[in-house]
């Protein structure tokens, strides 16, 4: 018997923040309000490395980020931002700079005008301006910069960094209560009022408030979430998600998609960060890869055609369906660049290679076009699926490069139309 009612589709939440906009000429990324969640990264050259530095931005973007940060820690480094930028545009690459900046951010801000001018957006933390009688002048040099050059900030609160002057000082509120809440929740007001203390600091300084981002990054996932849960009902301002330190390899890569999964679905979030460290000869777009599954994942964005696959069992030991899905994955992530412009909506096909007859016919009819090679045992072909239907079956040697063909060809015929109507 059915329900009364249908069951309700799984959505991600929608929160309405503030929009912040981090420009570079005409290039305008736009974070917050109705724009998608936005994917950045983080470089880690040296900075003062321009040729180095520029070549790995450039991966990055092209790799999606849509924003790259770099550590501006000294004068050297910040002397080389605008020859970075230089570079950058005689490739053009247009993605936004964001400069990290900690400790004597105010004085390379106020010293070097020209990297001011060429960063598209100032990540501040909070626990490391200054101390004391400094804190609120440096504090306030960095916003200056911000106002005068017109540009957005990330205030960027960390548990490893936190304010100490702060947080003693709601543990000693704390300790007052008549019953006093345990270290973990101080801890927490600590961060969300590090952060809001600090952007409510910048508006009386006279920064417009939709240029302001906020983050509180934690190492944990839980702690992460309720971190943010709470911050999320305290303010409207745009927030940059990032589980910090997340580690290496399979833990980074769970943590992050666990943690940022629960607050994107709950509609927290407007720009993300996965802060991967990368394993010896890892590149370094692995992170912006792993953002933008995460993205994709929970359907607020697409970037690439996704390929259903599956896992394989004692119906496959052929590694054939293996070889072909990695292949398939390689080749649509290579293309991508070159057909996002020729071929609009090709992001979001849904491609198959199956490796028996189990789940095989049915999961190809369900993408736009599959594959359902042969499991062990069964007869040497491989029927594909077009829309649903079936429309050829491939056999012998060459069905990997048959395949990739098909593929090329049905992006070809069905977006390429696509593109010639809306033109």
């Amino acid at each position: 018997m059915f329900k009364a009612t249908p069951i309700a589709e799984a959505n991600a939440q929608g929160k309405i923040t503030r929009q912040a906009q981090v420009v570079w000429g005409s290039r305008i990324v736009t974070v917050g309000g109705d724009a998608p969640v936005r994917i950045q990264s983080m470089t880690n050259t040296d900075t003062v490395d321009v040729i180095g530095t520029a070549i790995q931005v450039k991966e990055l973007a092209l790799a999606g980020s849509e924003m790259v940060r770099l550590t501006v820690n000294t004068p050297e480094a910040a002397q080389a931002v605008p020859h970075i930028r230089e570079q950058l545009d005689r490739m053009g690459i247009d993605v936004p700079l964001i400069g990290d900046f900690h400790y004597n951010g105010h004085r390379l801000l106020t010293e070097y005008p020209e990297c001011a001018q060429t960063l598209s957006k100032y990540r501040i933390n909070p626990g490391n301006v200054g101390k004391g009688d400094k804190r609120d002048k440096q504090f306030a040099q960095m916003i200056e910069a911000a106002v005068r050059w017109d540009k957005a900030i990330r205030i960027g609160v960390n548990w490893g960094s936190l304010d100490q002057a702060l947080l003693a000082d709601l543990m000693d509120q704390n300790s007052r209560r008549e019953t006093p809440w345990g270290a973990k929740p101080v801890m927490y007001e600590a961060l969300i009022t590090s952060a809001l203390d600090s952007a409510q600091q910048a508006v009386e300084l006279g920064l417009n408030p939709n240029q302001i981002i906020l983050s509180c990054k934690v190492s944990g996932v839980q702690d992460l979430i309720s971190v943010y849960r709470e911050l999320s009902k305290r303010c409207d301002y745009a927030l940059h998600l990032g589980l910090t330190e997340a580690g290496m390899g399979t833990k980074g890569v769970v943590g992050s998609a666990a943690a940022l999964s629960v607050l994107l679905q709950e509609g927290i979030g407007n720009t993300i960060r996965v802060s991967l460290t990368p394993q010896p000869g890892e590149s370094r777009t692995q992170e912006v890869v792993i953002a933008a599954e995460i993205l994709q994942a929970l359907e607020l964005r697409s970037f690439v055609p996704s390929v259903t696959a599956c896992p394989g069992c004692g119906r496959t030991t052929s590694t054939t369906f293996q070889e072909l899905t990695q292949r398939i994955e390689e080749f649509l992530r290579a293309q991508m660049p070159h057909w996002r412009s020729k071929y609009p909506g090709v992001e979001k096909m849904k491609v198959a290679v199956m490796g028996c007859i189990v789940n095989g016919p049915g999961e190809s009819k369900h993408a736009d076009i599959g594959i359902s090679l042969p499991g062990t045992g069964e007869a040497p072909a491989a029927p594909v699926f077009i829309d649903g239907e079936k429309r050829m079956t491939l056999r012998g040697e060459g069905i990997a490069e048959e395949f990739q063909v098909i593929v090329e060809d049905y992006v070809e015929k069905r977006f390429g139309m696509q593109a010639a109507v809306k033109a």
